[in-house]
């Protein structure tokens, strides 16, 4: 069984828990339905502790932060971003944002522009560094520190681009593990499921190995395949894959996964028109990561999303700068890493869900202002 992260609030207190409880309640649990249920549980239960960092250098002097994001149309690199600038007039820097428009080159066009602004840190807002090693390579041998945000397979180091100086992350095997137990408890250990990945991001490619694995530890449940569809491109490609995968597996087809909540912003419109009921109606809908705004009022509304486990972008945000901090003053990275928390219609209003993003209430920003001496 997997060591839960309870955080904030009691487990037997949680209306979530009640009514996940309540759908499976026909029949006995096996040992796997019960972790599943335990765990949903914890990634549910309210935030209201801060559990990083509470020591670090003071503030460093005056910088000037480029903030590289993959695309700016991804929520999740949009709000981290946000919560980066925030942050950083705290420390009194200059922050600026460049958009890699959701292209290979134009990611490498950012990074180039941002090279050529000699700021003292970048951060990689969602750019593969294994993909634009050679630019990031360029940038750390001029001196420029860099810390990432969902630019490797996992939090910490990045063990193909070393001199990226952490990678900031809610782990990406739990996230998507959070995702695949819920499509177990949420169906009754039943869940056939379909896959949405994009292999070009290796954290993407790790969430969807866990999910995978999350769900076929299930023995009622299957995963129907695996569908690799790029994030830059699902505009054009999502409505057409999703009516071919209603033709090809119909009723089946009971539960998406997908690494993003993006693809559901294209994916709808095609549920609809094949006369889905948008609240119970099947696929239902799970992301792992990283909730958007139109995530939370799918969720909300009950329009074709039942959860997504959300990033706390903000908070993310505030850490990058923090890292940033860290390596300016020579010192190591934190090592912190947020736990995993999942947004479903029960606790949508909580932890920011009502402003429609995972803001959690555990105080973090007294937390960073406090070290930075701010």
């Amino acid at each position: 069984m997997s060591k839960l992260r309870l955080i904030g609030g009691t487990l037997l207190g949680s209306v979530a828990i009640l009514a996940l409880h309540a759908a499976t309640a026909g029949a006995a649990d096996d040992d796997y339905m019960k972790m599943a249920k335990d765990y949903v549980a914890a990634a549910t239960a309210p935030v209201t502790t801060w559990t990083g960092p509470t020591t670090g250098p003071k503030a460093q002097g005056k910088k000037l932060i480029v903030y590289v994001s993959a695309d700016q149309r991804n929520g999740g690199a949009q709000g981290v971003g946000d919560g980066a600038q925030e942050a950083a007039k705290v420390m009194g820097w200059d922050f600026r944002i460049l958009d890699g428009q959701g292209s290979v080159p134009a990611r490498t066009s950012a990074l180039t522009q941002a090279i050529a602004l000699k700021p003292d840190g970048i951060i990689l807002g969602t750019v593969d560094a294994a993909e634009q090693a050679p630019v990031i390579e360029q940038a750390a041998a001029q001196g420029i520190k860099i810390v990432g945000w969902h630019a490797g397979p996992g939090p910490g180091k990045i063990d193909a681009v070393p001199s990226v100086f952490t990678n900031v992350t809610t782990d990406p095997n739990e996230v998507a593990k959070a995702s695949g137990l819920y499509a177990v408890v949420d169906s009754g250990g039943t869940a056939g499921v379909i896959l949405f990945t994009d292999s070009i991001y290796a954290i993407a490619t790790a969430k969807t190995n866990a999910e995978k694995a999350a769900v076929e530890g299930c023995k009622g449940c299957k995963v129907l395949s695996i569908e690799d569809t790029p994030i830059g491109d699902l505009s054009n490609r999502m409505g057409q894959l999703t009516t071919s995968l209603l033709a090809k597996y119909g009723k089946a087809w009971t539960y998406s996964i997908a690494v993003n909540d993006l693809y559901f912003d294209f994916a709808a419109p095609s549920l609809q028109s094949a006369n889905v009921d948008p609240a119970t109606g099947y696929p239902r809908n799970i992301s792992a990561g990283d909730g958007s705004v139109p995530a939370f009022q799918r969720i909300r509304q009950k329009q074709f999303q039942i959860a997504t486990v959300a990033e706390p972008l903000h908070l993310h945000g505030w850490q990058v700068i923090d890292e940033l901090n860290r390596a300016f003053a020579g010192e190591k990275p934190s090592g912190y890493v947020a736990p995993v928390h999942l947004f479903i219609s029960d606790n949508i209003e909580k932890d920011g869900g009502a402003q429609n993003i995972y803001d959690p209430g555990n105080g973090y920003k007294d937390a960073y202002k406090k070290i930075w001496g701010k």
